[in-house]
Order: structure tokens, then C-alpha cells, then sequence
């Protein structure tokens, strides 16, 4: 039987990337939803073209944005829910088309979560700025030393099974969304396996690692979720 997968992409002012996402996104997806973060730009528009579902979500934050397409999912979908979720970033920076490496793990497997990693050999040069480089270090070795975890990276793209994502019960609403979900994934003993992605330039500039105040908020934001789960 055919598993039902969609795909969460937030987006903010990403009308030069993200029809090109759309676009690569393999056809075993059943549908692909775009929330449209505050954006000012055409990313609604040309999201729309590409054949996406087009949220607005005002309150800027990435986690924010995942949570209304959840909520969207939540409440259009009540008599079938779809079977696998993947969160993919508007930016181009990952394939898309590795999507359906992503899913078979679920979906031949049975394991709970799977997250892309972004491995050193088959991520362009530049791709990651250093203190991204170092950020996932820190905050994967710190999962490693608290919770014997085998993470390598923070990576956006990953996909988990529905009703796994559910019993999360993510709050996160800016920075913290992807540690948050892995840390809970640990907590709650869900299975879980990294599979190693190919990595690009973005188009446009980084929301987040391209500015100082994005690169200290992260950091707080990711490192305070390790602490706050380690010692509960």
C-alpha cells in the first residue's frame, strides 16, 4: 500500500529558489505545502505557479512556520492523515530529489525519523558557513555525551512518520525547531537513522547563519534546549 507523504517547506522572501524546490520534488508526494513566512516578496506567488499549497504564517519564525503546516495538516486531513512528513528548506541548498532516499528508510524500515546529513565530501565548498560547521559539532557532540546519541547534524531535511511527529508535541517557534525535535526523538526512544545528503550554495542570503544576530540567537536557542533536556 502506498504510503501517503507530504512536504512542509517554510519559506521567507525565497522567490528565486523556490519553484526550483518545488519543481524537483519527486511525484510519489502527495502534496507539497509553502509557508509563506512573512515573506514580501513573490515567493507566495511563484509557489503557488509550481503547484503548491500557499500558507501565510505573520509571526516570523521558522518553527512558527512548521507549526501552521502542521496545523494545516491537522485540520484538512481528519479522515486520512498522511502516513510520512518531510520538512524541506525553501532555499535550494538541498536536492530534493533525495527525498525518496529519505522515506525508504520509514517506509521499508519501519524507523520513526530520518535525518539528512550533510556530510563534509558531498557538500559544496562554502555551502556551510563556519560557525554553522561548528554549531553542529557542539550541539551533536553534547547530544552525544548526554544521551548517547548518534546524530551528526542539525540538518532541515528530514522526514518522520505522522503520528510520530504528533506525539512530539513540538513548541519551538524560531531557532530551536530541528534540536527540539531531535532531542525528543531520543527522549521518547523513537528509532531514528542519518542518511548522508548532498549539500549547495543557497540562492539568496541565509536568514539566519548570514547574519550575526541569526548566528547568536541559533546558538542560544540550540543550546539551551540540550541543557534544558539534559538535566530534566
Amino acid at each position: 500500500m502506498k504510503s501517503i507523504i507530504k512536504v512542509i517547506i517554510p519559506a521567507y522572501n525565497e522567490q528565486d529558489s523556490i519553484a526550483n524546490v518545488i519543481n524537483d520534488i519527486p511525484s510519489i508526494v502527495d502534496e507539497i505545502i509553502v509557508i509563506s513566512n512573512n515573506s514580501t516578496d513573490k515567493t507566495e506567488e511563484n509557489a503557488q505557479n509550481a503547484g503548491a499549497t500557499v500558507l501565510s504564517e505573520n509571526r516570523k519564525g521558522y518553527g512558527y512556520a512548521c507549526l501552521k503546516g502542521m496545523d494545516y495538516i491537522a485540520r484538512n486531513d481528519s479522515s486520512q492523515h498522511p502516513d510520512i512528513i518531510v520538512f524541506l528548506d525553501g532555499d535550494y541548498s538541498d536536492y530534493p530529489e533525495q527525498l525518496t532516499e529519505l522515506v525508504s528508510p520509514i517506509i521499508k524500515k519501519d524507523i520513526d525519523f530520518v535525518i539528512g546529513s550533510r556530510v563534509k565530501r558531498l557538500r559544496e565548498s562554502n555551502s556551510m558557513t563556519p560557525q554553522q560547521v561548528f554549531g553542529n559539532w557542539l550541539a551533536t557532540f553534547l547530544m552525544k555525551l548526554f544521551f548517547g546519541a548518534k546524530f551528526t547534524d542539525l540538518g532541515p531535511f528530514r522526514a518522520i512518520k505522522y503520528n510520530k511527529l504528533i506525539a512530539l508535541n513540538m513548541e519551538d517557534k524560531t531557532y530551536g525547531w530541528t534540536v527540539e525535535m531531535q532531542l525528543k526523538v531520543l527522549k521518547q526512544k523513537m528509532t531514528y537513522k542519518e542518511i548522508p545528503v548532498k549539500y549547495r550554495n543557497r540562492i539568496g542570503v541565509s536568514k539566519v547563519s548570514g547574519t550575526v544576530k541569526g548566528t547568536i540567537f541559533a546558538g542560544i536557542k540550540i543550546l539551551s534546549w540540550i541543557f534544558k533536556y539534559s538535566f530534566k
